[in-house]
């Protein structure tokens, strides 16, 4: 299925053998991808934008450390294509990056609910994030935040034209009580997403 259709499907995924081909030149891309895609929003927290290819990679990669055969193929597409951005929305990872694992769980029990205080903000539009599902929350035991969220970001047409305009900032914004932080997209991100996402 083509790229256009904004799906990934069984017909995309390639057999480990051709995948080994180009999987050098895949990763190459992934990196350079990145550098347009990802961005930090505080000292903490690195934001990154997906795409189809990101999600097609990591469906790629997935089939090759498991090596599940054709049984994992529909596994790892449900898994990953929800992510793929439908047309008139984002996608993005929110990972909270702290290398010290006592430190790291003093901040994360400080950061529950902070799923619901994620947005983006372009031309006067708040855009709110949306969960993936049901997972990688905050922990209703301890109030404990995930270091991963998945988010959606639903747009109405006034802010994908606000968007596509390249006029005026657009921000990744965190507004939680422990954690406000904003960070500037560039325009050359805001470029790639628009080709790539709406």
């Amino acid at each position: 299925m083509p790229r256009s259709d904004r799906t990934i499907t069984a017909a995309d995924i390639l057999p480990l053998d051709q995948y080994e081909l180009i999987r050098a030149d895949k990763k190459q891309e992934a990196i350079l991808r990145k550098k347009l895609t990802q961005i930090a929003v505080g000292p903490h927290a690195t934001l990154t934008f997906e795409s189809w290819d990101s999600m097609w990679l990591q469906i790629q990669e997935m089939l090759r450390i498991e090596n599940g055969g054709e049984a994992q193929i529909a596994d790892e597409i449900h898994a990953y294509d929800p992510m793929v951005p439908k047309g008139a929305e984002l996608t993005a990872t929110l990972f909270f990056e702290i290398p010290d694992p006592v430190r790291r769980d003093a901040i994360l029990r400080t950061l529950g609910g902070v799923e619901d205080h994620v947005s983006l903000h372009v031309g006067g539009h708040v855009v709110k994030a949306r969960p993936e599902g049901d997972v990688e929350r905050t922990r209703e035991s301890d109030g404990k935040a995930s270091a991963v969220h998945f988010f959606h970001f639903d747009f109405p047409a006034p802010a994908v034209a606000a968007w596509q305009s390249g006029e005026g900032p657009v921000m990744a914004v965190i507004d939680h009580p422990h954690y406000g932080h904003a960070a500037v997209i560039s325009a050359d991100t805001r470029a790639f997403l628009a080709r790539e996402c709406f």
